[in-house]
């Protein structure tokens, strides 16, 4: 894993900069049990969410690992010059206001690329990452994960949509949620690649509008097979009125939607069309793994239900193996 962002994911210590999203970042933290120090920046204020703020970026005791940025998009841009001079890892930038925006956003986009130099960098225009393995989050906002010890991971291009991921209850171990946003330096196949160097990460799971690099992602999912984690993609933009929005929305480009089916298939990604389905799927995998085969076996007291699943099962390629006589003789017995 390249070094800055593995610091950026797995921080030992985490500085916040900027006023109210700030000090939700430290109270979410304090939540899920980070273990490590955290230091507010604010030069106007004494203490955020009951931590003595430091008036300088340079006063900090050491390089952070990780950093939440939560002010204005010049002032992003100044701050993640001097935390990349001071050799901090990574950063969390949450304003909006860069590249999706045009004109003069685009010209702040890439100010801030060369502003990090060898910092990893997460966003603009975006909530952040949650780790839950080890009580990170650097988040804005509520949330509903807990700490756990093994689970998957989620990517999302949105931010809301990662939100309300968190707060699924169909007993989903999650493990991460990282919420990308504009990826002016990091996209969807670096976190990917980032992720499977993480023992602790069972499945991938992706909410994607768009992929700026496809030779990058194909490269990745390649490597996620080789290490046998699957990956699961609800892809939206199917719609031209989709499309439109992913555009205004971070900056992606949706593309053909056959074609992204094609790279898929071609990438051995599972392709999902709702969120629920997402969900449902990932745990799957968790608990079992991908599938040898195309194969299933269904238990069912209602003659009525096994017919039900049949139907459902044969559209999707699945078959029901008949029992061996051995199986058959079992089952008498029991």
């Amino acid at each position: 894993m390249n070094t800055a962002l593995q610091r950026l994911l797995q921080p030992r210590h985490i500085a916040v900069i900027g006023g109210s999203e700030a000090a939700e970042v430290i109270r979410q933290c304090e939540r899920i049990g980070f273990a490590g120090p955290i230091w507010p920046v604010n030069p106007k204020r004494a203490e955020l969410a009951g931590r003595a703020c430091f008036a300088r970026i340079a006063d900090l005791p050491a390089a952070p690992d990780a950093v939440f940025i939560a002010v204005p998009p010049l002032a992003t841009v100044q701050a993640v010059a001097e935390l990349a001079a001071l050799g901090a890892g990574g950063a969390v930038c949450y304003a909006a206001g860069f590249a999706e925006a045009g004109g003069q956003g685009q010209m702040l986009h890439e100010q801030l690329l060369a502003a990090a130099g060898e910092m990893a960098l997460i966003g603009p225009n975006c909530y952040g990452l949650l780790n839950y393995l080890d009580g990170a989050a650097l988040w804005p906002d509520v949330h509903g994960g807990n700490t756990l010890e093994r689970g998957v991971a989620l990517i999302t291009q949105s931010g809301n949509i990662g939100l309300n991921l968190t707060m699924q209850q169909r007993s989903l171990p999650l493990a991460y949620l990282i919420s990308l946003g504009n990826s002016a330096q990091l996209g969807v196949p670096e976190l990917i690649r980032a992720l499977l160097q993480d023992l602790r990460i069972s499945a991938i799971g992706l909410h994607l509008e768009g992929l700026r690099d496809v030779p990058a992602f194909a490269a990745a999912a390649g490597a996620a097979l080789a290490r046998k984690i699957p990956i699961v993609v609800l892809k939206t933009g199917r719609s031209a009125a989709g499309a439109r929005a992913t555009l205004s929305h971070t900056g992606s480009l949706a593309g053909s939607d056959t074609l992204y089916d094609a790279l898929f298939q071609r990438c051995g990604v599972a392709r999902v069309d709702t969120l629920a389905e997402l969900l449902e799927t990932l745990k799957f995998l968790h608990s079992v793994g991908s599938l040898a085969e195309p194969s299933l076996a269904s238990l069912s007291c209602s003659g009525g239900e096994a017919s039900l699943i049949a139907d459902l099962a044969e559209p999707l390629g699945l078959e029901f193996p008949a029992l061996s006589a051995t199986q058959r003789t079992e089952l008498h017995e029991q």
